[in-house]
């Protein structure tokens, strides 16, 4: 879930917290086969001040009338989970709205989406990648948020400065629940078992490597029974690569306008490529597709590290709640960074009249203090509202506080196109990997596909 396996996100194409900011910010406060999972129940007052007013009124014109909304979502069993138990609770205070819930495969989500939307036949608030909010809404997916329950002033105040991305020609076309940052996992048995002290993770990409040879066993045939790394460029690889390591290397992502691909124009992001991908080939650390992906992997204890998203919590405590597991920031170079991103709700466009009121006070729902502690409890991603993720007990919590310490230096990348940037990085990682072409060709190759992807998505609404 990207963000997530598979899936991930200021006017700025990046977000930086300064630390200063941070510690005030403390002060005064810290995908297979699904079925679609209808639910229905009942609507009456907002869930938050912003929506209060307009509650009243809908009550005051139409309290009788009855009003019926979907919300589709991927299948990640920990959301689907939550956001039943939640639709539960939302019918119970809202007595005339019914929310039906449907879920897809995430690799059918898009597909789904681009056939039924602009047909009128789809959602009307959907969850979405942030990444792919420049495509949904060139494509005319989503309406604006509308702007007196969410005004733009009321966003900057209470959101981290990441819900930027989700700002698009001068509007915000969807809001965050929750958000995801990437940290090192690591397994302290296996650490022990190693001979390394499990209160003190690799903090330098020097140790990552020299960490990872130690915890690498290996049969008498070669093959890997533990890796010391767990390497899947498909999964969180290609994040960890444009917001982490790149800036680690003293370079950058974007330019300020999103025009430009900048990790090609300085050493740091050809250094950054190198060493992602001689983890795997060079210092043997792990390889692709072991036990089926990553997460698989250190859940079995077959991977002693792991880079991955605090989304993984959840599904984690569920699947292996015996797992002697720690959470450390991202190992660092030069300078520290970490990625962030988010999964947001939006609101699709053709929806109007009762179903947008009725939408609006579900989005305001599920963005308020409660449903984003439940968030944080059940599915592991962290609040998406400064004044709640930044509570004592989550930021001097053993696994969430190393997520939420890296928010001072996190980035969140700015996507034309989700998939084919994921897909162009995978691709120039395998060439380098399986066909044995100089890294040279494959990032240069990779650079000049991802910049012309940047060029035709700007060309086109810059003819708008």
């Amino acid at each position: 879930m990207g963000v997530l396996k598979k899936a991930n996100r200021n006017p700025s194409h990046y977000v930086k917290l300064s630390a200063m900011t941070l510690s005030m910010l403390l002060v005064f406060t810290g995908c297979s086969g699904g079925a679609a999972k209808p639910n229905t129940g009942t609507a009456g007052q907002s869930d938050s001040n912003k929506g209060t007013e307009a509650a009243k009124s809908a009550a005051k014109t139409g309290s009788d009338e009855k009003v019926t909304i979907e919300y589709w979502q991927y299948v990640y069993p920990a959301k689907v989970d939550l956001i039943n138990a939640l639709i539960d609770d939302f019918q119970k205070k809202h007595p005339n709205i019914t929310v039906k819930h449907t879920n897809f495969p995430y690799d059918q989500y898009n597909e789904k989406v681009a056939a039924l939307v602009p047909a009128g036949k789809g959602p009307d608030v959907i969850n979405l990648y942030y990444g792919w909010l420049p495509k949904y809404v060139a494509s005319g997916y989503l309406q604006p948020l509308p702007d007196s329950a969410f005004s733009e002033e009321t966003i900057k105040k209470e959101f981290f400065p990441f819900v930027e991305t989700a700002k698009l020609n001068g509007k915000y076309y969807a809001i965050p629940t929750a958000v995801r940052t990437l940290a090192l996992f690591y397994n302290k048995d296996l650490f022990a078992k190693a001979g390394l002290d499990p209160a003190k993770p690799p903090a330098t990409w020097e140790e990552l490597v020299s960490y990872g040879k130690k915890l690498t066993e290996k049969d008498s045939k070669g093959q890997y029974v533990v890796e010391g790394l767990a390497w899947q460029p498909n999964s969180q690889l290609h994040h960890w690569y444009r917001d982490a390591l790149v800036y680690q290397a003293g370079g950058k992502d974007l330019s300020d306008d999103r025009r430009k691909i900048l990790w090609g124009d300085s050493p740091a992001g050809f250094e950054a490529f190198k060493y992602l991908i001689d983890l795997s080939l060079v210092h043997n650390l792990g390889t692709k597709d072991f036990y089926n992906d990553d997460i698989t992997a250190f859940k079995g204890s077959h991977a002693a590290m792991n880079i991955d998203g605090s989304f993984q919590l959840g599904g984690l405590k569920k699947d292996a709640p015996n797992l002697n597991y720690a959470i450390a920031p991202l190992p660092s170079y030069k300078e520290k960074a970490t990625q962030v991103s988010f999964w947001a709700n939006a609101i699709t466009k053709g929806v109007q009249g009762k179903k947008l009121e009725a939408a609006t006070q579900f989005l305001n729902y599920l963005t308020s203090k409660e449903v984003q502690e439940q968030w944080v409890e059940k599915v592991g991603e962290l609040p998406a509202k400064k004044e709640v993720a930044l509570q004592d007990k989550y930021v001097k919590d053993e696994k969430l506080g190393p997520f939420i310490q890296q928010l001072s230096y996190a980035h969140a990348h700015f996507f034309v196109d989700e998939k084919l940037e994921r897909d162009y990085f995978v691709e120039a990682v395998d060439q380098v990997v399986l066909n044995k072409i100089p890294y040279e060709k494959a990032y240069q190759e990779l650079v000049q596909k991802t910049q012309k992807l940047y060029d035709d998505y700007w060309t086109k609404q810059d003819k708008k």
